[in-house]
């Protein structure tokens, strides 16, 4: 079992904890588990990645780190704003803050 689950539906990376565990695990796992989706292809890269889900701070570096190096841009949702927020943009159609669906 793993201690942080991780899988990509509709282009939304979906996140969440998985068997009980300490950060140092959980970074591990969620690591390994975004480089074996990027091995198989189901992380393809493109303009925009957008994450939702529960995740510690040292979880959502690891994982905003992976995905920014296959992205332009990620997007982490905000259940108060009902929205993504732009946190990390290499692509110029998106800039830092800028809210979408």
């Amino acid at each position: 079992m793993t201690t942080y689950k991780i899988e990509i539906q509709d282009r939304v990376l979906k996140v969440g904890f998985g068997e009980p565990g300490q950060n140092d695990q959980i970074v591990r796992d969620a690591a390994a588990r975004l480089d074996e989706m990027n091995n198989s292809g189901e992380l393809s890269g493109g303009p925009l990645i957008k994450i939702n889900g529960p995740a510690s701070l040292p979880v959502a570096c690891v994982l905003v780190h992976k995905v920014s190096h296959l992205y332009g841009a990620v997007g982490v949702f905000d259940p108060k704003l009902g929205k993504y927020v732009i946190a990390i943009t290499h692509n110029p159609e998106y800039n830092l803050g800028d809210l979408v669906d």
